[in-house]
């Protein structure tokens, strides 16, 4: 099969990430992927003549720049980005000290703002393009005690998909927010979830909820990534496209839940809440 789509992830060395370059290469799309070591991605994913392996650091702004340089050097356009790189970050609020919660805003967050900022010019010149955001459920809804942080960068992309979605579809370019649940890659692994230096054993949920996806849900989770991705896929290739896209029966369970109990917090105190405008009856 051959496709001459150009698609650019990060964060592609391992997870989400990988499985879907080696989809796409095996479905005959044109893949730049990047990866903070090289090595890793290369030895992941092997050699193809349709594929550009970049060693990218997604807080230079210079790195991700001479990136997407490359990926159009090679391949002469940019047809979908997929902002993938990122890392789980469980600890209380008090807990996780303001370096600890910024390096994680600095990836999940600025690191995909980075990317967008370089790519756009290209899809603007082209009047198409596809970018996607991957979050998390835990974007939509953050009733996860211990992962208030990482939630934080989630909605964050949310937020800022919903404004990119509506700024550049005059443009013909389009966004989407992936909000995925549980998927048995190696997110809730060492490398890839984050724990805080200095716990406090009073915020029991917090400690039940790390030994919890340390090891229980840890290679348990019920989401096969290669159905993800086939949905992915099928997103971009869609005329229809959505703006949120939700993965997992166990994510639409909590986004449903999210929008019921927002939707009784309304109605509860609708009446008093929306009696807050000026009174403008003549007297």
């Amino acid at each position: 099969m051959e496709n001459n789509k150009v698609w650019f992830v990060t964060g592609a060395s391992k997870g989400l990430g990988l499985t879907l370059v080696k989809k796409l290469l095996s479905n005959g799309y044109n893949v730049a992927a990047t990866s903070r070591n090289l090595n890793d991605l290369s030895k992941a994913v092997g050699e193809f003549e349709n594929f550009l392996p970049l060693s990218v650091d997604l807080m230079s702004e210079e790195s991700v720049e001479s990136a997407i340089s490359k990926t159009l050097s090679k391949f002469g356009q940019l047809d979908v980005v997929v902002n993938n790189a990122g890392y789980g970050m469980l600890g209380a609020l008090e807990e996780l000290s303001d370096k600890e919660a910024r390096e994680n805003f600095d990836v999940n967050v600025f690191g995909s703002l980075n990317v967008i900022r370089k790519a756009l010019p290209q899809m603007r010149k082209q009047q198409s393009g596809h970018i996607f955001n991957i979050s998390s459920i835990g974007g939509f809804s953050g009733n996860f005690p211990g992962f208030g942080i990482y939630c934080a960068t989630k909605f964050a992309v949310a937020g800022f998909t919903e404004s990119l979605a509506a700024e550049v579809k005059s443009l013909g370019i389009k966004a989407t927010v992936i909000e995925p649940g549980y998927f048995r890659t190696e997110f809730l692994t060492s490398g890839s979830l984050a724990v805080p230096k200095n716990p406090i054993d009073a915020y029991k949920e917090v400690r039940e909820s790390q030994a919890a996806h340390q090891n229980d849900i840890n290679n348990q989770q019920p989401g096969d990534p290669a159905k993800a991705i086939e949905v992915i896929i099928a997103a971009a290739e869609s005329k229809d496209a959505p703006l949120h896209l939700f993965l997992g029966p166990d994510a639409y369970h909590v986004a449903n839940e999210k929008i019921k109990a927002v939707q009784k917090d309304m109605e509860d105190w609708k009446a008093l809440a929306t009696a807050t405008n000026f009174d403008n009856t003549e007297k």
